[in-house]
């Protein structure tokens, strides 16, 4: 559907995406924070550099009032602008914000963009995200995948049938996505939503995609992380069936 080279577009604009540049919360090392009230003025600039630059200072701010006007740089005709809302938008989740993030996310070409939405989506953690996840798990370019499989996470916080809904898509990215981030992100995401299952069939089902993992992948960085997941899990099965496997030397 979509082709990673697309993904050069701003190359010659921004060497990393903006929340790569964007100083953890917690970060004692970062500078002053940004004036709030000064930065939502910035929001309705005319320049294009001068939103951008508001846009992405509520990637460190939280302000409910900047929710509405990021939004609408959702649909800014500068991509810079468009990937720093998304990034705002996720800081700042609200129930608001999902329906125009889907919206943006079936249409944007750019995948800073989109990669920028689905991680917004994920903190959102609102079960209308759910299926666009999925497809961008499915169908978007690797580094689109990459955070879906994240994002997918979360939804651990939003109900348990839409956790039994996101283990397969993710099941299937461990095993099929070609790209070994992507699967070790599933392996991740299946690690956090397992452990918030009841044991049943999909909880069995997910565990044995796991080991299965482990045990196959041709990546060691793959297997270390399906590894992690299950002693995270801390399933009782799983942690014997990989006992065995390292004991019978298979991997």
């Amino acid at each position: 559907m979509y082709d990673d080279d697309e993904l050069t577009v701003l190359e010659a604009e921004i060497e990393l995406d903006p929340l790569d540049q964007v100083a953890p919360a917690d970060d004692p090392t970062e500078a002053a924070r940004p004036d709030p009230d000064a930065m939502l003025l910035l929001l309705e600039s005319s320049n294009n550099q001068r939103r951008m630059l508001a846009a992405r200072a509520f990637c460190e701010l939280e302000d409910a009032r900047a929710i509405p006007h990021l939004i609408r740089l959702l649909a800014d005709p500068c991509p810079l602008v468009r990937v720093s809302a998304a990034y705002g938008l996720g800081r700042n989740p609200s129930p608001t914000a999902v329906e125009p993030l889907i919206h943006q996310l079936q249409r944007d070409w750019n995948g800073y963009v989109r990669k920028g939405i689905v991680w917004a989506l994920g903190n959102c953690r609102d079960r209308r995200s759910l299926d666009p996840l999925i497809d961008a798990l499915k169908t978007d370019i690797s580094a689109v995948r990459l955070w879906a499989a994240s994002a997918l996470a979360q939804m651990a916080d939003v109900g348990y049938d839409v956790i039994i809904s996101a283990i397969p898509c993710l099941i299937e990215g461990l095993r099929r996505d070609p790209v070994a981030a992507v699967r070790s992100n599933c392996a991740w995401s299946i690690g956090q939503l397992c452990r918030e299952m009841p044991s049943n069939v999909v909880y069995a089902t997910a565990i044995d995609a796991l080991i299965e993992a482990f045990a196959e992948d041709p990546e060691m960085g793959v297997r270390e992380d399906a590894k992690t997941a299950v002693l995270k899990v801390g399933d009782t099965r799983g942690l014997q069936v990989i006992e065995e496997i390292e004991l019978e030397g298979l991997i």
